[in-house]
């Protein structure tokens, strides 16, 4: 069995998640610059063995799609077009960086350490992919 990643993709940072090999826990895994990301894929899908790729889609209050889908679908179009042979999901990414945020403050990180955005997207990264992990569960 192999690990699920997981994508939070932004503009200018792309926050990682990734699960152990036997899917139960969600674990950050780095921050990478928007630029570096095939580069970072390349490597790490030769290292490691993934079953699934789970990408945090933008989604509007009326569940609509919002205009971070202008950059994001591009990614998605690439992704599959690069790796065919791994599924691509989508999960909500709603409130991940405010559930970011809070379990930052949660953690006890002092305000200097929480103004971090790499550490914010690689932990919402980790929500949407924890989120996956339940909502397959069910």
């Amino acid at each position: 069995m192999g690990r699920i990643l997981a994508v939070d993709y932004g503009k200018k940072r792309v926050g990682l998640a990734v699960t152990d090999p036997l899917q139960i826990i969600a674990n950050k895994l780095d921050t990478v610059r928007t630029h570096d990301l095939w580069q970072f894929l390349t490597e790490y899908l030769r290292m490691e063995q993934i079953d699934c790729i789970v990408v945090g889609y933008p989604k509007q209050m009326n569940n609509q799609a919002s205009e971070a889908v202008r950059y994001i679908n591009p990614f998605l179009k690439k992704l599959k077009l690069t790796y065919p042979e791994i599924p691509v999901e989508l999960v909500d990414e709603r409130f991940t960086s405010k559930l970011a945020f809070q379990a930052m403050i949660d953690g006890g990180l002092k305000k200097k350490a929480r103004q971090n955005k790499e550490l914010v997207d690689s932990i919402s990264a980790t929500i949407i992919l924890q989120s996956y992990l339940e909502q397959k569960k069910h």
